[in-house]
């Protein structure tokens, strides 16, 4: 039996976080959680309105995240969970002293995160709001996470993190 683990799927908006998230916790047979999800309506009301997030926005999000991987660590459960996690503070607030957290970074060009915000619909998140996520981002090094880039299908990208690899140009 595979340990029980809590799989974070990061990156900017329009990386594929939540249709990486859900596709790989489909493979792994485990449940899957968008963080978009866990935002306060004042969060999702403000980058409605092109507004970016500050630190003191996001910590009841962030707070929200950790309750629920605290709550499957209760029940003894896995868990993928799509969360932007741009911060190293985030992602040490995130892991929060637990071992058993891995994250998983989606990263890609400007132009092809752009191309995918402008073609998406019914979502909150203003794409004007892209170059504040990126110029917010600090990338995870090798130790932190595994970097994958975005590129290729979903279904690729589902394999590469499988495989824990595919380190190949965006």
């Amino acid at each position: 039996m595979l340990p029980r683990m809590i799989t974070i799927v990061m990156g900017v908006s329009g990386s594929g976080k939540s249709t990486i998230g859900e596709a790989l916790a489909t493979r792994l047979g485990q449940d899957f959680v968008d963080g978009d999800d866990l935002h306060p309506p004042a969060n999702r009301e403000k980058m409605a309105r092109g507004v970016p997030l500050d630190d003191a926005d996001r910590q009841p999000w962030l707070e929200a995240i950790v309750a629920t991987m605290d709550a499957y660590r209760a029940r003894g459960a896995s868990l993928v969970l799509a969360c932007s996690a741009l911060k190293r503070r985030y992602r040490d607030f995130l892991r929060s002293g637990h071992d058993d957290v891995a994250f998983v970074y989606l990263h890609g060009t400007r132009e092809l995160l752009a191309e995918r915000l402008r073609a998406r619909s019914g979502h909150f998140f203003d794409p004007a709001l892209l170059d504040s996520q990126l110029a917010t981002l600090e990338p995870p090094g090798d130790d932190e996470a595994l970097a994958v880039a975005i590129g290729p299908a979903p279904a690729e990208v589902v394999e590469c993190i499988i495989r824990a690899g595919c380190r190949e140009a965006s």
